[in-house]
């Protein structure tokens, strides 16, 4: 935040970037307020002008107006537009009725209509960071306290906070009373955050490690402050991250792309044709015929256009993704249905995507045994098994240490009835480590509710940050045999667990059987390296420990109290991968894509999970949040390729990670789930929100919601957006190859000499739309080729002609054009002959669409015979087929229709000739494929 130095403005404060460096006092005397009276009004009044409100600030977007005028710029539409136009000017001069022009408008109304719902979906994650502050907040202002606004907060003033406050800026702690923040929406850390006034923080310091400061967004679950304001709106970390996503400028999607690229291709093709058509036209009849040739040219100009190509892609995308909901994948932004197929690298959150989110206990160490765990999830139900694979009854040892892990413990163990199913669904209220230490214990047959009326806590020492540790003090008021210390003097017990070496630390003796021993220095040993054992391995370690008192120690006292304690043992616990994730890893593997694992984790936690799904080798390196940070841009992009775990990463380094992969040439799928996740999740190619865990920014953001947040998730929409622009371009190949051979058609009726337009505007918006559009729809719902998920993902930059597809419409235009145009000829020549002219034009009208039914039929697969494709796998082709071929005969033989479309009656022969020319277009693809097997196995030979 940057204030002024002026003289006429001193009483506004020098900035000061490093408040957690700071004490109370020196943060009080550099906002020049007080902490028990507040600013002063005219300092408010000074800086609520200079710094204005604390609200987030909107940079300038596209208006709903200017999205509707972008979709009119398209260079198709244009030149339907301009088509449209002329067709009404000439209609206009001949008195005619313009039936032309207002279907063409029509076509370019719907299809701006289209692309405007599909763009205005304007991004809502400011939106959503607005909703993190508070409208209200409470101020201490000229010793007075107050309820304002929050967006009349300046720098200086004192916020007063308590249980269930929303804070409304960023500040400075200057009294704290057992002050806990969910900072979860801002760090991605699921625990709150102890915070400590006194706490004289390094420059360096993290975000989520700042405990003398309060951030905009997050929320007070327990205890009371008194807080300093040190910056407002955009400078505050939340206005940061607003900075950010409005800094990230969204780019066309590959589909988006190409199509731009087919309009520009179609259109300059079409006028370079109508040009030659008009100059052969003009040198061979004079300027008499100029009409006639413009009549000719709008023909063209409506033929070359695919009218119905964005209604038939958008309804696919749709189809799309209605199938990903089924598959727990909810699609926010259309195109990116088609993106997620050219996915290269998919970047993970590791606890809850790659894992279950359930901590388990899976190793168990005591005096005297060594025992693994087995089970699943948070069902009490399991076995003990000794280092020898002999299973055994669970010992005295382990008893006591699962009364340590119960009582020392705030979390609740829940089940319910899953009637459906038939089966009981645990789950945990609370700390998942927590979690895993109850579901050990019932294992052992103890549970919490059976136990803590028996055993009351009487008093706690709260886990921090420096100890890494947490007792409590119950009392032993039960008759039990063979178990804790009991007797008279000592009627409490105190039961501490933490980290293994702070716990050990403050040990003398040690649980073996029913004895305390003194501990010696080759036990401690044995315990520590046993610790950094089961650390390597990717588990989480806690220490136990536990100890008879005579009173309750006082509050304050931990530091005195927690000696001489007697060692229970220590557990070993693991956010297990989700059981279907290593398949999916596999998979992606086999796919060409990258799987790539990002975690706030350590880097040993991370290398076993990821070693164990095999995104990487245990003796790979991994890429720490500290490492990251020295790194340069151009040292980040050198490495980013090799690297596949990135550990104690913090949100915001995922962004430099996206943009390194991105310049890299990869196209990035990127999950996240926080606040801080938000502009990575915008610049990725798919940004992908948790929807179980992730809050309304992240998912605001996003282009796809995990339903389930699971990894296998991405993987299977990975493999539904290739089927979509697999079919897409299976539908382009159908549309476009048919559109060629209509404007060839056209432009060889006046260069033969054959009167007249053999197809109006209106007959060709018909076969763009319905006898293109049905049969094309059809093809968008064609099952997944067999190998859609053995094979790299094709280059998001490749051409929408890319491999064949430009020179099979060129080619089977052609075809198209051939046979057509010999019907259309010896149709010419038959009508004259029998006293009908312009029938001819019906049978070539008629031709082309019944043409296109074979072509759908022989489409479906580039290598298969139509005979030997099941015909039931895609019935929805046969009845488009069924249903087109009916609606083109009933503008033939009913007589209103046959009136609007200018058709002509046809003979049972000359319709029959129809179908047999058709026929010739399904007969020619068949043999393609079986020339170009025999050329394939004719050069394997």
């Amino acid at each position: 935040m940057n204030f002024p130095t002026t003289s006429d403005t001193a009483a506004v404060p020098q900035t000061e970037e490093h408040w957690h460096t700071l004490n109370e006092e020196q943060t009080t005397e550099l906002l020049q307020s007080d902490r028990d009276r507040g600013l002063r009004a005219e300092l408010v009044d000074q800086r609520q002008q200079y710094f204005g409100t604390n609200e987030l600030k909107e940079s300038g977007g596209r208006s709903a107006l200017t999205i509707l005028w972008d979709q009119f710029t398209n260079i198709m539409l244009i030149m339907l537009i301009a088509v449209a136009i002329v067709s009404a000017i000439l209609d206009w001069r001949q008195n005619n009725f313009p039936q032309d022009a207002i279907a063409i408008f029509s076509i370019v109304i719907l299809n701006g209509i289209l692309g405007y719902f599909q763009e205005s979906r304007a991004e809502k994650a400011l939106a959503a960071l607005k909703r993190l502050s508070s409208p209200q907040v409470r101020v201490i202002r000229d010793g007075v306290t107050q309820e304002i606004e929050a967006k009349e907060l300046v720098p200086g003033d004192i916020m007063l906070l308590e249980a269930g406050v929303q804070i409304a800026a960023d500040g400075r702690l200057l009294e704290t009373r057992n002050l806990q923040i969910a900072e979860s929406t801002l760090t991605g850390e699921a625990t709150a955050v102890t915070k400590d006034a006194t706490a004289i923080l390094s420059e360096n310091a993290s975000l989520g490690d700042r405990l003398n400061l309060v951030f905009q967004g997050t929320e007070v679950v327990q205890g009371r402050a008194r807080a300093i304001v040190t910056k407002i709106g955009m400078e505050t970390e939340i206005g940061r991250i607003a900075s950010m996503i409005q800094g990230v400028s969204s780019e066309p999607t590959p589909l988006q792309q190409r199509m731009t690229q087919l309009g520009n291709v179609l259109v300059s093709g079409s006028m370079s044709l109508v040009a030659l058509v008009v100059v052969v036209g003009v040198v061979r009849s004079g300027w008499s015929a100029f009409a006639e040739l413009l009549e000719i040219s709008l023909s063209m100009a409506v033929a070359v256009v695919p009218e119905g190509l964005p209604a038939v892609v958008t309804v696919t995308l749709a189809i799309g993704t209605q199938k990903m909901i089924r598959r727990h994948a909810l699609i926010r932004k259309l195109p990116a249905v088609e993106t997620l197929g050219s996915v290269t690298t998919i970047c993970s959150d590791k606890t809850g995507t790659l894992t279950q989110n359930k901590m388990v206990v899976q190793k168990v160490y005591t005096g005297s045994y060594h025992f693994s765990v087995t089970g699943e999830g948070y069902e009490p139900s399991g076995t003990f098994y000794c280092q020898n694979n002999n299973e055994i009854e669970t010992e005295t040892e382990v008893q006591k240490l699962c009364l340590a892990c119960v009582l020392c413990n705030d979390a609740l163990l829940q089940h319910s009835r899953n009637i459906a199913e038939k089966t009981t669904d645990w789950t945990i209220l609370g700390d998942p480590t927590e979690g895993a230490l109850l579901t050990l214990a019932g294992k052992t047959g103890l549970f919490k509710e059976d136990i803590q009326d028996k055993m009351p806590r009487q008093e706690e020492f709260p886990f921090d940050s420096e100890r890494k540790r947490m007792s409590v003090i119950v009392t032993d008021d039960r008759e039990r045999q063979g178990t804790l210390e009991q007797n008279n003097e000592s009627p409490y017990l105190m039961f501490t667990k933490g980290s293994t070496e702070l716990v050990l630390e403050r040990c003398d003796r040690i649980l073996i059987q029913e004895d305390t021993p003194l501990i010696n220095d080759s036990q401690r040993q044995e315990i520590l390296d046993t610790n950094d054992h089961l650390a390597s391995i990717g588990l989480r370690v806690l220490g136990f420990a536990y100890k008879p008192l005579t009173e309750i120690p006082r509050t304050g006292t931990e530091n005195t109290s927690e000696q001489n304690l007697v060692w229970l043992g220590l557990v070993g616990m693991l956010d297990a991968p989700r059981i279907e994730v290593e398949s999916a890893v596999q998979k992606c593997k086999r796919a060409g894509i990258r799987p790539v694992m990002i975690t706030g984790d350590h880097p040993l936690t991370a290398m076993a999970i990821a070693a164990k799904l095999d995104i990487t080798g245990l003796s790979d390196s991994s890429v720490t949040g500290q490492e990251l940070e020295a790194m340069s841009t151009e040292e980040l992009e050198r490495v980013v390729e090799q690297v596949s775990v990135y550990a104690r990463v913090a949100p915001e380094h995922k962004l430099r990670i996206v943009k390194a992969l991105q310049k890299r040439g990869e196209f990035v799928a990127m999950t996240g789930d926080g606040v801080n996740d938000a502009p990575a999740l915008k610049q990725a190619d798919i940004g992908i929100a948790m929807g179980i865990t992730g809050t309304d920014v992240s998912k605001e953001a996003s282009d796809m919601i995990l339903l389930d947040d699971n990894f296998a998730t991405i993987v299977a929409a990975t493999e539904e957006g290739r089927v979509v622009y697999d079919n897409i371009r299976r539908f382009i190949k159908y549309i476009l190859g048919s559109n060629i051979g209509e404007v060839l058609t056209i432009a060889a009726a006046p260069l033969l000499g054959l009167g007249g337009v053999p197809l109006s505007p209106l007959q060709i918006l018909w076969m763009n739309l319905v006898t293109d559009g049905l049969p094309a729809l059809a093809l968008a719902l064609e099952p997944a080729e067999p190998n859609v998920m053995s094979r790299t993902p094709y280059n998001p930059k490749e051409s929408i002609f890319a491999r064949g597809l430009g020179w099979y419409m060129v080619r089977i235009g052609i075809i198209f054009a051939l046979i057509t145009i010999v019907l259309m000829v010896w149709s010419y020549n038959y009508s004259r002959v029998d006293g009908n002219p312009a029938r001819w034009k019906t049978m070539v009208f008629t031709t082309l669409c019944l043409a296109q039914m074979g072509h759908a039929l022989a489409v479906r697969s580039d290598t298969r015979l139509t005979i030997e494709m099941n015909p039931f796998s895609n019935l929805y082709v046969l009845g488009a087929i069924t249903l087109t071929t009916v609606l083109q005969l009933l503008l033939i033989y009913v007589a209103p229709l046959r009136n609007f479309f200018s058709t002509h009656l046809l003979s049972p022969t000359e319709l029959a000739i129809c179908f047999g020319f058709s026929l010739l277009m399904f007969v020619w693809i068949e043999m393609e494929k079986l020339f170009q097997r025999w050329f394939l196995s004719r050069n394997k030979h």
